[in-house]
């Protein structure tokens, strides 16, 4: 059985606090979209702001192999000048095949939002989508609160939808727009709609009770066959249904396929991409999608999980375009520690003594406030270390750091180091914001002329954590920083009850690590 897609990202999805999007973001998004296999893109409202416009007008040269374009409006402001209202003129001249209109489904909102009386909306209901229809579109009609319109009078909530299939609407779309339904009356209610008219029905659901996917797969249970999304839950409020999450269930756990056979295989980097161009910080622990969503730390799981992955994955984190992953914590087993070394390449064999030492001295950093969960690549110097693989590339003889502050104010930080590398010693000093950005140009600075390399080097993100509150301003502290070259990223871990010493052995850490690697491949090549 095929379920049709509809992304509205582009639309509904910018609504969401925090997100906005450029025309050419737009652009974008639309294109990967059609290369993953949606079926509808609904680009936004070209009657109600310039950007949607202009979006429009720059899409028909897209050139989409398979998604159709989709404008999205509401029905004429009046009865009687349905063929002059500019928002149902604005759809038309942007020359979509696919338009979705709304209309007032719920007597609370025709009444008293609109202030019209049951036979004014229906007709104005009829009439717009008509009108769009006479002029070779396929019309999609979004009942807006048509959940809550259909509790509080079926009779009226049903007649509005007659109206929109007397009109010629394709398409019925149920809305959950307050997102208060539960899924078992999505199911009957659906049910019901679908077996009275015989077009097209779909389901929009929104995830303020979070139960907006649920509420999605039940709507098809009950006959959907058109399902309404974005990608990553994106949207007003709570968000909407989560199409990285529909998809995958639709495919995997309920055997429905897409229209267009989704590329499920691309689905994680689909969900990254829009994170990306969106500039938001992914859901690590998203479902299918997120970084989290097939980390293993118990013991007894990774255990259990390297014997059969089923026991703890609900399907292969391949199909989705994921990966499994093995995280190191005071949690960690042997298993866990033997898991990481494989995976970058550390030959532990079945050295159960070694592995031992190694969990032991792990449980030991993290009771001193040490975390490895998001700071793999210290964790990795730390074993590459006790195999005697990795010594530091540097060692760090003297360091000062003075803070200035003037009478208005205003503060600089000055850092001087003296490093020691192969037996030749480097003293520098470097301006900074901050203390800690004046330790990494330093640093840096005393690297550069030993190793190159470390000019690639960002600090792409620094969190400071406070570990025991109740010591006040002496209290330890973790430092977790994400350094970049630009292609990979990495995270390390420093601890200390001085700030600028746990920044300092981050930053360390973070060179140590990009210099080993670089030497590492640098080697292989060379072999």
């Amino acid at each position: 059985m095929l379920v049709e897609i509809f992304d509205t990202t582009l639309r509904d999805g910018t609504q969401g606090e925090g997100v906005n999007l450029s025309v050419q973001d737009k652009l974008l998004i639309a294109k990967k979209l059609d290369e993953f296999g949606i079926d509808i893109i609904e680009g936004g409202w070209p009657g109600s702001n310039p950007k949607d416009e202009e979006f429009f007008k720059k899409a028909k040269e897209l050139n989409l192999n398979h998604a159709k374009l989709c404008a999205f409006g509401s029905t004429a402001r009046s009865v009687k000048d349905v063929e002059s209202d500019y928002n149902l003129n604005t759809l038309i001249n942007s020359e979509t095949p696919i338009i979705t209109i709304f209309g007032k489904t719920w007597k609370l909102h025709s009444q008293k939002g609109l202030g019209l009386t049951d036979a004014e909306n229906e007709e104005l209901i009829y009439k717009s989508v008509k009108y769009l229809k006479e002029r070779g579109r396929r019309v999609i009609f979004d009942a807006e609160h048509f959940f809550d319109g259909y509790k509080d009078d079926p009779e009226f909530a049903l007649k509005m939808l007659d109206a929109a299939v007397k009109g010629g609407a394709d398409t019925l779309v149920l809305c959950d727009t307050n997102g208060g339904t539960l899924p078992e009356e999505v199911y009957e209610i659906t049910k019901t709609v679908k077996d009275k008219f015989d077009v097209i029905i779909g389901i929009h659901t929104h995830n303020d009770s979070e139960l907006a996917v649920a509420n999605s797969l039940a709507a098809v249970r009950a006959g959907a066959r058109h399902v309404q999304g974005t990608i990553n839950g994106l949207g007003e409020r709570c968000g909407n249904a989560n199409l990285c999450s529909i998809i995958p269930n639709l495919i995997l756990k309920m055997n429905y396929e897409t229209n267009q056979k989704s590329k499920l295989s691309s689905l994680t980097s689909v969900s990254n991409y829009v994170y990306e161009i969106m500039n938001l910080h992914p859901n690590t622990r998203a479902a299918f999608t997120g970084k989290s969503a097939f980390a293993h730390k118990g013991g007894v799981h990774v255990s259990a999980v390297m014997k059969e992955s089923r026991m703890y994955e609900h399907i292969e984190p391949e199909l989705v375009g994921n990966k499994q992953r093995v995280l190191v914590s005071d949690l960690s087993g042997q298993s866990n520690v033997r898991y990481k070394a494989k995976e970058v390449g550390v030959d532990i064999g079945g050295n159960k003594e070694l592995s031992k030492k190694i969990v032991n001295h792990i449980k030991s950093l993290e009771y001193n406030g040490y975390q490895f969960d998001g700071a793999e690549a210290s964790f990795e110097l730390l074993l590459r270390s006790e195999t005697n693989e990795f010594s530091p590339f540097f060692k760090v003889l003297d360091s000062k750091v003075n803070v200035f502050y003037d009478e208005e104010g205003h503060s600089n930080a000055e850092a001087v180091l003296k490093i020691e590398v192969n037996g030749e010693i480097e003293h520098t000093a470097s301006d900074g914001d901050g203390p800690v950005n004046a330790l990494d140009k330093a640093l840096r600075k005393a690297l550069t002329r030993f190793y190159p390399e470390v000019a690639n080097i960002k600090l792409v993100d620094y969190k400071v954590r406070v570990l025991d509150e109740k010591e006040g301003t002496a209290a330890k502290v973790r430092v977790m920083i994400e350094s970049s070259d630009g292609k990979d990223a990495w995270g390390t871990v420093g601890v200390s009850t001085n700030i600028i010493e746990a920044s300092f052995k981050a930053l360390s850490d973070s060179i140590n690590y990009k210099l080993f690697q670089y030497y590492k491949n640098k080697q292989l090549i060379e072999k």
